[in-house]
């Protein structure tokens, strides 16, 4: 019997390799537009109050609007570094590995010991503690430029009862900025023209105070650093200010804003 060879066509073979070409293209343009909208993605900061080592406070279901590359600020009191214990551990490295940046500046109510234990790097321009990976303390007297915005930051404060308190009960006199980080602030601002984007503080300038405890005005208490906040708000350019320590949400202005429980856009002011 005779056997006939049979072979393609070159018809068949010539759609073959269009068929090929046209898919190579296709992956090609996708590959491209993909690195062109992931370029062209915008990072943000996002601002939020005291969060008193509460866990669910930064849980990544409240978080699901921060993408990789963002930055949320914590405005003092953090409380995730408290007694050094392996469950405190635990949760730091948990943070940490977030795919976004977790900062915080400190408040009246931290374990300053442990916190100043840590190394100082410089991270955007400023100097901070790397807690772990992703999770930094942003120091006081710091201008950072995050993704092309500059973030100035002063932490610390003056606990509303420190004529009763003493080291002995868990207060420190760490909490209180030193003229020597206050100097440093100024130096650093007056470096950057006296202008930066956003100012992040744990308490408010003098008269913003003033304004939130009108009800409690007998029991008023403003320091020198609620006065040396007056002076820079008075003397620099800025589009925002946050603050924390008044355990208040509350636009006072449209420049100043006093953040609590809130996660906010820090250059819009909106609340995620």
């Amino acid at each position: 019997m005779r056997h006939v060879s049979i072979t393609k066509s070159p018809l068949k073979r010539n759609r073959k390799k269009c068929i090929i070409v046209i898919i190579s293209s296709i992956a090609k343009y996708a590959l491209k537009f993909n690195y062109n909208c992931i370029k062209d993605v915008k990072i943000l900061i996002y601002i939020t109050g005291d969060t008193h080592g509460e866990v669910e406070r930064l849980a990544p279901s409240k978080l699901r609007a921060l993408k990789e590359g963002d930055t949320l600020i914590v405005c003092g009191d953090f409380g995730f570094i408290w007694d050094g214990s392996k469950k405190e551990q635990k949760i730091l490295k948990q943070l940490g590995k977030r795919k976004y940046n977790i900062c915080f500046i400190d408040g009246t109510h931290e374990n300053f010991s442990l916190l100043n234990g840590y190394g100082v790097s410089e991270w955007n321009g400023g100097k901070v503690h790397k807690i772990y990976d992703n999770l930094y303390h942003l120091m006081r007297g710091q201008v950072y430029n995050i993704d092309g915005k500059s973030v100035f930051t002063m932490g610390g404060g003056e606990s509303p009862d420190i004529d009763i308190r003493s080291e002995n009960d868990g207060w420190s006199r760490d909490e209180i900025p030193t003229q020597d980080e206050l100097l440093e602030g100024a130096k650093n601002l007056e470096k950057h023209g006296f202008a930066v984007d956003i100012v992040v503080t744990h308490e408010p300038p003098m008269r913003i105070k003033g304004f939130l405890q009108l009800k409690d005005y007998d029991m008023l208490r403003v320091t020198a650093l609620n006065a040396y906040f007056e002076e820079l708000s008075d003397s620099c350019k800025f589009s925002k200010w946050f603050f924390g320590s008044m355990h208040v949400d509350k636009y006072i202005s449209s420049t100043h804003i006093a953040v609590f429980k809130n996660i906010v856009n820090a250059e819009t002011g909106e609340k995620i």
